[in-house]
């Protein structure tokens, strides 16, 4: 349960500044980036397979047509929730990114009470609704369905909760998304290279090398998340996720400039009491329960 929520806080402080990277590649199309990032990430993968001379689950995936189609479907979320985000950062809606990341801890609790029987606690639901109505807000004040958060929320849960239930290992299981989207990856950029177009042809050195870097910027938070989806709750996850759209609000305002008026301010505001419900209900029960009598936990 530590090791988990130490690998979870580490992925969501990496993505936290991941519109800090991608900045740095917005002369190229997103679509573009997210191939590559796919390509570099599953090399980056592969190596360290092959460093630790673990393919046995390669020849057993001939015998589970069911995980491979699982992980087929996360592969597919996993993608549409990359294109949405370099997207969201290249065209200056991080703020907009950063606020998908905070409506996930609702998907999270939703999924996890839908599909693995979790049962929130009351503090927890009075959080979510807390969370819930901060939304709410900033949906009325855009004057719009927040499509561009909802997007990432969505895809993103969804992939925690078939990461939450995967039968095979963090690594095993990111480096089988990776190929089952690399020839999609590599057929599109071959096919730009060939044309005289993309990063490939007509890029510069240091795009090339930024993009090269996507692999391990990729691999590494992906498996830190991985790894923490399956030692703790969903509804855990839904905490520590909010250190990753806290630094991007962050990042958005003060590095970028994106404005964050009065009214808006008020929404994230509600989402921010709510995480500190969150917080403070899961305290307060652990130390409720570690101070109970042992004959009592049993019964």
């Amino acid at each position: 349960m530590q090791a988990g929520v130490a690998y979870a806080a580490l992925a969501y402080l990496a993505w936290g500044l991941f519109p800090v990277y991608f900045k740095q590649l917005a002369a190229i199309p997103a679509l573009e980036v997210v191939m590559h990032r796919t390509v570099w990430c599953m090399v980056v993968l592969l190596v360290v397979l092959a460093w630790r001379g673990q393919w046995r689950w390669l020849g057993e995936l001939r015998r589970r047509p069911r995980v491979l189609g699982a992980f087929a479907l996360s592969a597919l979320l996993l993608a549409v929730n990359w294109l949405g985000y370099v997207w969201a950062v290249h065209n200056d809606h991080v703020l907009d990114a950063s606020l998908g990341y905070f409506i996930l801890p609702l998907v999270n609790v939703g999924l996890g009470y839908a599909f693995l029987h979790e049962r929130p606690r009351a503090g927890q639901w009075l959080a979510v609704a807390v969370a819930a109505a901060g939304v709410l807000w900033l949906a009325l004040q855009a004057g719009h369905v927040p499509w561009v958060a909802l997007l990432l929320a969505v895809t993103f849960g969804l992939y925690g909760l078939l990461l939450k239930v995967g039968a095979l290992g963090a690594l095993e299981g990111l480096a089988l998304e990776t190929m089952v989207l690399a020839p999609l990856a590599v057929g599109g950029l071959l096919w730009w290279a060939v044309q005289g177009q993309g990063a490939l042809a007509q890029g510069s050195a240091s795009d090339i090398g930024w993009l090269l870097l996507a692999g391990p910027l990729t691999a590494v938070p992906l498996l830190l998340f991985a790894a923490g989806a399956r030692r703790v709750s969903m509804a855990t996850m839904g905490v520590l996720q909010y250190i990753s759209p806290s630094l991007q609000l962050l990042v958005g305002v003060w590095l970028y400039g994106e404005p964050l008026a009065p009214a808006r301010a008020i929404g994230f505001g509600l989402i921010w009491t709510a995480l500190l419900v969150y917080g403070a209900e899961g305290w307060w029960f652990s130390r409720t329960t570690k101070n109970q009598p042992a004959s009592s936990k049993v019964s």
